[in-house]
């Protein structure tokens, strides 16, 4: 299924060149020149402009897209405007390559390898291999936990093509180079104090598609901003910020839920994150004595904090696996974040989508201490820690599962003028489907949205190829790929041989998520009303006797616990300890 609007195409066309002509002649009127240079014109090739300099890009020989990476939008964020806010990028003589994948955030890798740069403000550009101009945008923050990732996890060659859209993807500061809120960083200037300098990237990655998507036949009044796990919370907070009211028009959350961390706890994390490298650099004798002197807002910590190699600052918090008292980020910093975070009454109101699996605690419960160390045939078989394992994957993938998509709406649903959708794949947990080892062990694990709207297996889902072939999967593809493609150009999912797709309508009752599963013949789409809920989640926890009440109390504590989506769970049971987030 290709989602095609030619008719609107052909009248966004002819409307953007009324625009350039007469911008140009009023131009030529006012300045003796010609003025077309002024403003962005798309001519279907290769080579493109942009505000800085011209860039080259190709043509990708499978699908037919036209393809530019590594595009800057910003200054290397080093030396000296490490941790400020993003300034513009130099400009350029001749034509830039853009054929080649940009620097992604400087962070630790598997194995403790240390990949990417602290120069890292770019971004890829997807869209048809053709002359149609004023697309719809797609602006995708990529995943991570905001201290790993890149650009390229979502490969967007295809989705361009059958969306008719123009897809962004950024690469950004990550880790305690993207968040730190400690004193002796700030100048005054109420966005760099904040912290959330990783924020500020997007913020100005938008700008630069506001200045320059034109010049890829993009609609800079129609961006939808997405992204993907930390991509999907930093969406969720984008649409809180001050700083970002007005650069976008729709979003779309992929797992992503809200989060938030206390500026003042952050502080002291950061602080004790960083006191052993004080210490092994011999300032001082105890990290006790090294945390104090990082928290202040002396001359000497400044420096001391900007001479810190980027490799030594790159593996600090690592390991965090969904835990903000691990990496404390996105800071409630009362500028570029409220201080009431999501409780806040100003939302920045454009239609949203919410994506969840049902199962998306798999792929951090199945590498936890209590099961890495287990072969798949033991967790699928009849065995005491296959039994552990099912009973983590059940309420860690119900919480979860309600902490992305329904939790939140139902958080904001008063204070929101705009429309709210959600959707939930329970595609993956049959193994008549998917095979026995997906289905028990992941299911619908975190990002199997990602094959449906690239079409094509990548990250995870790689690992299971035959699972996204199957007639019935080729279907959910192309009929997720057409809601999101109504989406972008309209901002409204819904579209002709659609199963419809209601948005929320209250806050306690009324529609809920769109199910999205497949048999090996066929989509299986249908609109639900069931909503769960904290309390329920917790009762059936208490009377489920699959495991002992000493084993499960165990479970909840190391593996459940101080999680984004466990705050309530972390309550009842008396771990709120863990938890350094903003309700």
């Amino acid at each position: 299924m290709v989602y095609v609007k030619a008719a609107r195409v052909g009248e966004k066309r002819a409307a953007l060149l009324f625009l350039v002509i007469a911008g140009a002649l009023f131009s030529a009127c006012t300045s003796g020149g010609t003025g077309l240079a002024q403003l962005p014109v798309y001519v279907n090739g290769t080579v493109q402009d942009t505000e800085f300099g011209k860039v080259q890009g190709a043509v990708d020989g499978e699908s037919n897209a036209l393809i530019f990476k590594g595009i800057p939008y910003g200054k290397a964020p080093e030396g000296e405007l490490r941790w400020k806010a993003p300034v513009d990028p130099e400009s350029w003589e001749g034509i830039l390559d853009a054929t080649r994948s940009g620097n992604m955030g400087i962070q630790a890798a598997r194995g403790g390898e240390i990949i990417g740069s602290e120069d890292c403000l770019n971004l890829d550009i997807y869209r048809p291999n053709s002359d149609e101009q004023s697309l719809p945008v797609l602006f995708y923050i990529h995943g991570g936990n905001n201290q790993t990732g890149a650009s390229g996890e979502l490969n967007a060659r295809y989705l361009s093509i059958l969306t008719d859209s123009v897809v962004v993807s950024a690469n950004y500061r990550l880790g305690l180079l993207g968040f730190n809120n400690l004193p002796a960083l700030r100048t005054g200037d109420r966005g760099e104090d904040s912290g959330n300098y990783t924020v500020l990237d997007i913020a100005k990655a938008l700008d630069w598609v506001q200045a320059n998507i034109g010049f890829f036949g993009g609609d800079p009044g129609n961006v939808t901003i997405s992204g993907f796990s930390a991509g999907g919370r930093d969406v969720m907070a984008l649409l809180i910020s001050p700083v970002v009211k007005g650069k976008f028009h729709k979003a779309l959350s992929f797992s992503g839920g809200m989060t938030l961390a206390d500026s003042a706890l952050s502080t002291g994390l950061i602080a004790g994150a960083i006191a052993p490298l004080v210490v092994e650099d011999g300032i001082k004798a105890t990290e006790e004595e090294a945390a104090v002197w990082v928290m202040s807002p002396e001359e000497d910590v400044k420096d001391y904090l900007y001479g810190l190699p980027a490799d030594r600052l790159a593996p600090l918090m690592a390991n965090a696996g969904i835990r903000m008292a691990v990496f404390p980020h996105l800071y409630n910093d009362g500028y570029v974040l409220p201080e009431e975070g999501f409780a806040t009454k100003k939302y920045n109101d454009v239609p949203l989508i919410m994506v969840t699996g049902s199962q998306e605690f798999t792929l951090f419960s199945r590498w936890d201490s209590p099961f890495v160390m287990y072969p798949d045939e033991v967790l699928l078989g009849d065995t005491e820690e296959a039994k552990n394992y099912r009973f983590v994957k059940e309420y860690g993938g119900r919480l979860y599962e309600l902490f992305n998509a329904q939790e939140s709406a139902e958080k904001m649903f008063d204070s929101y003028d705009a429309p709210i959708y959600t959707v939930d794949f329970d595609f993956g947990n049959d193994p008549e489907v998917v095979g026995e080892g997906m289905a028990g062990l992941f299911g619908s694990f975190h990002g199997i949205w990602i094959p449906f709207l690239a079409h094509e297996p990548s990250g995870f889902s790689s690992l299971f190829p035959a699972s996204f072939e199957s007639p019935g999967a080729r279907e959910l593809a192309d009929k997720f790929t057409a809601y999101i493609g109504h989406f972008l150009w309209e901002g409204d999912p819904n579209g002709e041989d659609l199963v419809t797709w209601e948005s929320w309508n209250s806050a306690d009752s009324g529609p809920s998520q769109l199910k999205l599963d497949a048999t090996r013949e066929k989509a299986v789409i249908t609109m639900s009303r069931e909503r769960d809920s904290y309390g329920k989640i917790l009762e059936d926890m208490e009377k489920d006797k699959s495991v002992s009440e000493e084993v499960k109390a165990e479970l909840i504590k190391t593996t459940l616990s101080g999680r984004w989506f466990s705050k309530g769970l972390d309550d009842y049971f008396g771990n709120s300890n863990l938890w350094v987030g903003v309700e």
